[in-house]
């Protein structure tokens, strides 16, 4: 019996339903795993290694740095501007340190809160402060020009135990200085003013800011984010240096009294402006130089800025009857007169088709040269200067300092002017002889007095007494080049001439000072007004010396443009009486104890005293 195999199915079976087995577990794949895993691992930490590497190592010095100058406040620190004093040491212009407050509005957490605590340390009204506080502007002023203490007063409060630092957060303060002016509008035009960033603008603050200004310094220090210095902090501090101080010749009580009397004439005659000058003779000291009416230099806005300059000696005007000292000085030094030679006047002189009169009708008068300058003869001063001629008379005026800077350098000072010779026509001659036809400022025409008070020298007029260094070296000023004009013999003689202006028959008896015997001269100039091209009005003045015999001060006053009465004896002598009076008492000097010196006016006639 044979055994079969049974038949294969030709059907073909289903795949069994399920996951897939699970491959047995090798040793050998395992440890393959956690070599990569160690691979991996080790080299983040590398990657992390070396960034802290390089962010301690490498770079650590300049993040470090960096983090710290986030932190870091440098402030300049102002350098003192010098200070300007009077002969005296009077401050007339000084610097103060100020703070004004600001805010970052984005670092205020709770304007209101902040407004309760700030408010009554910058006296301000919280609702006032308040508006200031919120909104996006990183910078924003809350008040300005606040004193020094107002900012330790905020810093102190931050510091103080129990209060939240926070609350005053975002605020902060600007350090610099101002220029103050103590006694407002005194000498004004001539000290002038600083601008906004602290430099001169006009006067001598803009002439000497070099040496007022002095040197901007620094210091660094850490600070909190809410504006807080951090007391741990080191501090870097790069001082500032002060500027020199200024001690100028003025006297502040003769400024003073001049300013008020010039302002009072001006006003009383409806004059455009008026000037005041008043020098030391022998030494060219200005111990008074006013501007009328002036202004408040701590308000300079308040006036138009052709009001700002020191007029003295930024403004020339042509010099009338007080430029026939200069002629009547030159004649006597060529010998050609005398002063008691006859001087035949007429009611009229033609001169280069021209009649030239004088200031009041008369007929043919028989005037001594003294006379002449103390009747201020046009006619006669003209026939006086024929008798040295053109080139002669252009010489002196251009000796006495005419079209010649007086040595002062004030900013914007004015030479005048003269013409040349070889631009002269058939009037100039003439017309220069009594004072028209060439400019001077008020400075040129005192300082011209007192060359013949000095006995016929010219010495340069100065303003800078002395300087003060910031270590406190004192410095004073040279005296004024000097150059000689006439001789003293001449000098000494127009000085007892110029009595008789301020004697009866002159043109200013009434401007005389008890006790002191006084010389001088009167101006009634015709006004150039360069607006129409023409003369239009005149300019009044009178400048005296005193005391006469031996000159020590000579006062000048200028009225220009005055509506009404405008001789200078009338407007100008008032105010030189009244400023010379000051000036004698306070330079010291003693009353005159010569008699008045003795000229006829006109020939064969009386002398006067």
């Amino acid at each position: 019996m044979s055994t079969q195999t049974p038949p294969r199915s030709t059907q073909t079976r289903s795949a069994p339903v399920g996951p897939p087995p699970r491959k047995p577990f090798r040793l050998r794949n395992s440890k393959r795993r956690v070599q990569v895993m160690i691979v991996l691992f080790g080299f983040v930490v590398s990657l992390f290694a070396a960034r802290l590497v390089e962010l301690q190592v490498l770079r650590g010095d300049e993040l470090a740095a960096s983090a710290l100058s986030q932190r870091l406040v440098t402030e300049e620190i102002p350098a003192t501007r010098g200070a300007i004093t009077d002969v005296n040491g009077r401050p007339l212009a000084i610097s103060v340190e100020v703070r004004d407050i600001t805010a970052d509005q984005t670092l205020v957490e709770d304007a209101a809160q902040t407004a309760a605590v700030l408010g009554p340390i910058v006296d301000m009204p919280a609702s006032e402060l308040a508006p200031l506080l919120e909104g996006d502007r990183r910078f924003i002023y809350l008040k300005k020009k606040t004193v020094p203490q107002v900012w330790r007063d905020i810093q102190k409060w931050k510091a103080a135990p129990g209060n939240d630092a926070t609350v005053l957060q975002g605020i902060f303060s600007e350090r610099r200085t101002i220029r103050d002016y103590p006694n407002g509008p005194l000498a004004a035009n001539v000290i002038g003013f600083t601008n906004a960033e602290g430099d001169g603008s006009v006067g001598l603050e803009a002439g000497l800011n070099g040496e007022l200004s002095g040197e901007k310094g620094r210091i660094t220090y850490e600070q909190a984010a809410g504006g807080t210095e951090i007391p741990t902090s080191d501090v870097i501090t790069e001082p500032s240096e002060a500027g020199t101080d200024v001690r100028l010749t003025i006297d502040s009580d003769l400024q003073w009294t001049a300013q008020q009397s010039i302002n009072r004439m001006v006003k009383n005659s409806n004059s455009d402006f008026g000037m005041v000058v008043a020098l030391e003779v022998g030494t060219g000291k200005i111990l008074a130089m006013a501007t009328g009416p002036g202004y408040d230099p701590r308000n300079p806005g308040k006036v138009k800025p052709e009001e700002w300059t020191n007029k003295p000696v930024t403004w020339a005007m042509e010099p009338g009857s007080t430029g026939k000292l200069m002629t009547i000085a030159a004649v006597l030094e060529e010998g050609a007169m005398k002063p008691k030679t006859r001087v035949v006047v007429p009611g009229s002189l033609a001169r280069g088709g021209k009649n030239f009169t004088d200031s009041h009708a008369h007929g043919t008068e028989q005037q001594t040269l003294a006379g002449v300058l103390a009747m201020s003869s046009n006619i006669g001063t003209i026939l006086a200067a024929e008798e040295i001629g053109e080139e002669k008379l252009y010489e002196y005026l251009r000796a006495f300092g005419v079209a010649k800077s007086t040595g002062l350098q004030y900013p914007g000072e004015q030479s005048g002017y003269i013409p040349p010779t070889e631009e002269w026509s058939d009037t100039t001659f003439p017309t220069l002889a009594f004072g028209q036809g060439m400019s001077m400022t008020a400075l040129q025409i005192a300082n011209m007095v007192a060359t013949i008070g000095n006995d016929g020298v010219r010495v340069e007029p100065r303003l800078i007494d002395g300087y003060t260094r910031p270590d406190g070296t004192v410095q004073g000023v040279a005296e004024g080049e000097e150059t000689r004009v006439v001789s003293s013999k001449t000098a000494r003689t127009m000085q007892d001439m110029m009595q008789l202006v301020l004697q009866e028959g002159g043109t200013a008896p009434d401007s005389r000072i008890p006790g002191y015997l006084m010389g001088g001269k009167t101006g009634t100039a015709q006004r150039y007004d360069q607006e129409c091209g023409c003369y239009r009005g005149y300019t009044a003045s009178f400048v005296g010396m005193a005391p006469a015999d031996d000159p020590q001060i000579v006062v000048g006053a200028w009225l220009d443009h005055p509506k009404g009465a405008y001789y200078g004896g009338q407007l100008g002598g008032p105010v030189v009486q009244e400023v010379m009076t000051a000036a004698l008492a306070s330079q010291g000097v003693a009353p005159t104890g010569s008699k008045p010196a003795r000229y006829p006016i006109y020939v064969d006639g009386p002398s006067v005293r």
